[in-house]
């Protein structure tokens, strides 16, 4: 089996400290599903935006409640635009360097902002404790290939290659529309949007959170 740098997708074996956690979508057809985590911000949203509705690709943001507060306006083109959207805390935070009520408040004050089912630790990493109470209340997503665009130590060209070496069925893939990855994601998304349809995959939405959710690993 060809293993997988851990930074672009997670060890199997992470999945059972969180396994109500949606890591992968069961499919019947060559379906991914794209989201982006820690905006919205102006310049990067909106050019993210911009491009999804030229490829008629609909997807899940991840937003952060300070973003959302902080530009309610690209929060609401979200909406109008037909997207997703989740809960990533009200201030990023990092859920294993945060006591447990701190994590669970921060996260209900990002409430307040982002109207949704969905939650997505920060980094990925959050306590079982605090797993336990998020599961509660939301459907945590997680990720099956995380692109690597916030990284500054690759390129453009790398990021893409990270999700094309590495897409299968079900895949939900991770970039980010931030600041800090906003040159690699620029770079990189249109290149992976083109060649995945090139193969025959298409976009999807998660599935709605009422419905029974088949995960596969």
């Amino acid at each position: 089996m060809q293993r997988f740098d851990p930074r672009i997708r997670l060890p199997q074996f992470l999945n059972c400290f969180f396994p109500s956690a949606l890591w992968r979508v069961q499919t019947s057809g060559d379906e991914v599903f794209l989201t982006f985590d820690d905006g919205p911000v102006p310049e990067v949203t909106p050019w993210v935006l911009d491009l999804l509705k030229k490829e008629n690709i609909k997807a899940c943001f991840f937003c952060v409640g300070e973003n959302v507060k902080r530009y309610p306006e690209i929060y609401q083109r979200i909406l109008d635009e037909g997207h997703q959207v989740g809960n990533h805390t009200f201030n990023h935070l990092q859920g294993l360097k945060t006591k447990d009520s701190q994590f669970i408040k921060n996260t209900a004050l990002a409430a307040k902002y982002i109207k949704s089912d969905y939650f997505r630790p920060p980094h990925g990493w959050m306590r079982h404790s605090q797993y336990e109470q998020i599961n509660n209340t939301y459907q945590i997503v997680m990720w099956d290939i995380i692109s690597g665009d916030y990284r500054s130590d690759i390129t453009p060209r790398e990021v893409s290659q990270n999700v094309l070496k590495t897409v299968r069925q079900g895949s939900i893939i991770v970039f980010h529309d931030s600041y800090k990855a906003q040159k690699n994601m620029t770079g990189a998304l249109p290149v992976v949007i083109r060649k995945l349809k090139k193969r025959g995959y298409v976009f999807g939405k998660l599935p709605r959170v009422e419905q029974k959710m088949k995960v596969a690993i």
